[in-house]
């Protein structure tokens, strides 16, 4: 006889063991379910291998993808505050901030965390099952789901089910996009996904003579000619083009771009130094120093290789003096060092994206809830909808929140009948 449970949480990342969690705590009989062998694989990788919870201040503009009014209202229903205070008191899992508003654990150990969640997880009465690979998600006859899973194991009725199998990205750790097709099998409508947070892939260019050498940049990227995103942070030259926090923050904007658009990605190497300024300071330093190079200009600003394959892009020669330059070639070093065009082939792929892009359309759940408008009795969280944050522990949040609100929402209505509506 196939065994019936009231909540059925699938996918066993950060949404999902929240939700399982939330549910458990809200007192529902819950079973995780986890396609790979052990629970929060992903959550092991994350901030190389420290986990980077939460953010000292999260809010809607972080996020895009669904409506602000809607991820602020959800943000709003479990907070970064309340985060913190999950894991610090309930967790038992102290908490530190570094300068740039991340909080990591103080152990600075991803295995803390996922240690923490699991414990608390079976402290509430959460049953935790692994190797269990779902494949059909059906309605069931009179009320709930059947879950057919692979491999031989047997199946399952829930009254309700939390779906939070992730997107695409690390595919490895499980996230292999059948939580998409479940959904879109159910009435969902899914959104084009795309890697994001992800290196950006360069075949030429000054990367691979700058290889290693890290500065703090200003990007934009121009889709079409318009600006769609501009940020400043972090950025490592690499052997295969960009990575660090601002590319990765970027990369989304790149991958989104509608097909054959022109995309291009534009850096200033004095974020924050507007290009006037920049000029105006350069003409300065001409009259209080006039047997300055231009090297000398660069290199009180930048490091040294920088500066010299700016100078090159300039085409300009390092112990040209300041003060003779003329007027086009200034403007010509002007536009070089704060609007490079970097070239970019494309996005890295799903293998090195921190988080996916796309999925299932946020109007296509209740924000209340997380139920699906679609398929009463399903909820909806974490990385499978339509939502994704910058880099900085926003994504986790948004496990945390989506997870909380559905897995609370499930131990309610499992107890009800008849099936609740969304």
């Amino acid at each position: 006889m196939t065994r019936v449970v009231p909540v059925a949480v699938v996918g066993g990342g950060a949404a999902g063991l929240m939700a399982a969690i939330s549910a458990a705590t809200h007192g529902a009989e819950t079973i995780l379910l986890e396609s790979t062998q052990r629970v929060g694989t992903k959550i092991l990788m994350s901030g190389g291998t420290r986990c980077n919870v939460t953010h000292d201040f999260v809010e809607a503009a972080d996020y895009f993808g669904g409506s602000r009014n809607v991820v602020a209202r959800l943000l709003r229903e479990f907070s970064h505050e309340d985060a913190r205070r999950f894991f610090e008191e309930t967790l038992g899992v102290p908490l530190k901030r570094e300068e740039t508003g991340k909080l990591f654990p103080v152990s600075d150990s991803a295995q803390d965390v996922v240690d923490a969640l699991v414990t608390r997880a079976r402290e509430v009465g959460v049953e935790i099952r692994t190797g269990h690979r779902l494949i059909a998600l059906e309605r069931a006859a009179v009320d709930g789901f059947e879950l057919t899973f692979d491999a031989g194991v047997p199946p399952l009725s829930a009254h309700r089910v939390v779906l939070t199998t992730g997107g695409l990205s690390f595919p490895r750790t499980g996230s292999d996009g059948t939580g998409y097709a479940l959904a879109a099998a159910l009435g969902h409508t899914i959104e084009a996904t795309t890697p994001a947070l992800t290196p950006l892939v360069s075949s030429g260019g000054i990367h691979e003579r700058l290889r290693g050498v890290t500065l703090e940049v200003e990007l934009t990227v121009r889709v079409a000619g318009k600006r769609a995103w501009r940020g400043a942070g972090s950025f490592l030259f690499t052997h295969f083009g960009y990575s660090g926090p601002v590319v990765l923050d970027a990369s989304r904007h790149v991958a989104r771009a509608p097909a054959g658009a022109e995309v291009a990605v534009v850096a200033s190497f004095l974020p924050g130094v507007a290009a006037e300024a920049f000029d105006r300071a350069l003409l300065e330093e001409a009259r209080s120093e006039p047997r300055r190079t231009v090297l000398g200009a660069l290199r009180s600003r930048l490091p040294e290789s920088v500066a010299r394959e700016l100078l090159d892009g300039a085409g300009l020669v390092p112990d040209q003096l300041l003060s003779q330059l003329l007027r086009e070639e200034r403007r010509a070093l002007v536009e070089t060092v704060t609007a490079f065009p970097l070239p970019v082939d494309e996005v890295m792929g799903y293998r090195k994206a921190e988080v996916t892009a796309g999925g299932v359309e946020l109007s296509e759940v209740n924000p209340s809830t997380m139920q699906s408008r679609r398929a009463p009795g399903l909820y909806l969280a974490g990385e499978i909808l339509n939502v994704d944050g910058r880099l900085g522990g926003y994504n986790f949040q948004w496990a945390w929140s989506t997870g909380w609100v559905a897995g609370r929402a499930a131990a309610r209505f499992a107890a009800a009948e008849p099936t609740a509506g969304p």
